[in-house]
C-alpha cells in the first residue's frame, strides 16, 4: 500500500511549524511598552528615594522666646490699710497727714477720740505708782529697824507691783489712740477725717513707694519659663516709655486671674501665678499704685 504524497500545502505548513516564528510587525510592540513602563516606575522610585535622602528632617517646634502677662503696679510689700485699735467704735480726733505726704516709720498719722481720758488715767496711775514706791521704801526702812512686820512690807510691795501694772496698761491704752506709720512711705489714700467714725475701709492707706513693683499674673503653663533675676519690661500708656526691672519673687500659690485686659474673649477663669518684678526706676510708678500694665519677660 502506497503512502500519500505530501501536498504542497502540507509541506508549507510543516515548514512553518518547524521554523521559528517571527512577527516583525506585531511581536515587538507589547515588549517595548512593558519595558517602558518598568523603566518609568524604576526611575520614579529612584527619584523619590533621592528626594527623601536630600530633604531635611522637619524642624521641631521651638519654644516661645518671650513670656507676656498682665500685671498691676504696687509698692514694696503692697498697700498698708491702717484701721486703728480693735475697739467697738473708733472716731478720728485729729488727722496729722494729707494724701501724698511722705512719712517715716513711727510717725503719728492720726489721733483717736478718747485720748484725753487716757491721758488722765495715765497721770492717775503715775501718781499711784509714785506713792506705792514711796510707801514700799518706808516699810523697808521700818523693817530693818524692827518697827514694821513682814506682813506690812509684803503688802506695800504688792501695792507697788499693782500700781506699776496699772501704769503700764494706761501707757499702752494711750499709745493705741495714736496711729503710727509702719513703714517709710507715702500716704496713698485717706478714708476718714476728723470727727468721722472709722469704717471697713480703715483710716488711710500707705505704701513704701521708695521701691515699686509690677505684680505680673503669669499663666501656670508659662511660669516654668520665668526665673528669679530674669529681666522684664513693664509698659503702660501712663509711663510714656517702657520701664525695666528684674524678677525678685515667684509666688508659691496658683490663683485666678485678677487683672483683666481689654480682650472680650479672654479667659477670666485662667489660673495664674503672681510674679513680682522690681522696677529699676520707681519714680515714674510711685504715684500710680494699682495701674494695669503689660509685662514682657525677656528670654
Amino acid at each position: 500500500m502506497h503512502e500519500p504524497r505530501p501536498t504542497r500545502a502540507r509541506s508549507a505548513l510543516a515548514a512553518a511549524a518547524g521554523a521559528p516564528r517571527s512577527l516583525p510587525h506585531l511581536g515587538w510592540a507589547p515588549r517595548a511598552a512593558a519595558a517602558l513602563v518598568v523603566g518609568c516606575l524604576a526611575g520614579a522610585l529612584v527619584s523619590a528615594s533621592a528626594r527623601d535622602e536630600e530633604a531635611p528632617a522637619p524642624a521641631e517646634p521651638t519654644a516661645l522666646a518671650h513670656v507676656a502677662a498682665l500685671g498691676r503696679i504696687e509698692p514694696q510689700r503692697g498697700v498698708y490699710r491702717l484701721s486703728g485699735p480693735p475697739r467697738p467704735a473708733v472716731v478720728i480726733e485729729s488727722l496729722e497727714v494729707e494724701e501724698g505726704d511722705r512719712v517715716e516709720r513711727g510717725r503719728v498719722l492720726a489721733v483717736l477720740q478718747g485720748i484725753a481720758l487716757e491721758r488722765a488715767e495715765l497721770a492717775r496711775f503715775q501718781a499711784e505708782t509714785a506713792h506705792a514706791e514711796h510707801e514700799l521704801a518706808r516699810q523697808s526702812q521700818l523693817r530693818r529697824g524692827a518697827a514694821a512686820s513682814d506682813v506690812a512690807f509684803e503688802t506695800a510691795r504688792l501695792a507697788r507691783d499693782v500700781a506699776r501694772a496699772n501704769l503700764a496698761r494706761a501707757e499702752a491704752e494711750l499709745e493705741l489712740s495714736r496711729v503710727r506709720s509702719p513703714v517709710d512711705g507715702q500716704v496713698l489714700k485717706i478714708h476718714a477725717r476728723e470727727g468721722e467714725r472709722v469704717g471697713s475701709e480703715g483710716i488711710l492707706e500707705i505704701g513704701a513707694t521708695g521701691s515699686m513693683y509690677a505684680v505680673a499674673e503669669v499663666y501656670e503653663t508659662d511660669v516654668g519659663r520665668v526665673r528669679v533675676g530674669q529681666r522684664a519690661r513693664v509698659s503702660s500708656p501712663a509711663f510714656g516709655r517702657a520701664l525695666a526691672g528684674s524678677v525678685e519673687r515667684i509666688g508659691l500659690r496658683i490663683g485666678r486671674l485678677d487683672v483683666l485686659g481689654t480682650d472680650p474673649v479672654a479667659d477670666t477663669d485662667a489660673r495664674v501665678v503672681e510674679v513680682e518684678v522690681r522696677l529699676d526706676e520707681p519714680e515714674p510708678a510711685a504715684r500710680l499704685t494699682n495701674l494695669r500694665v503689660d509685662v514682657l519677660f525677656e528670654p
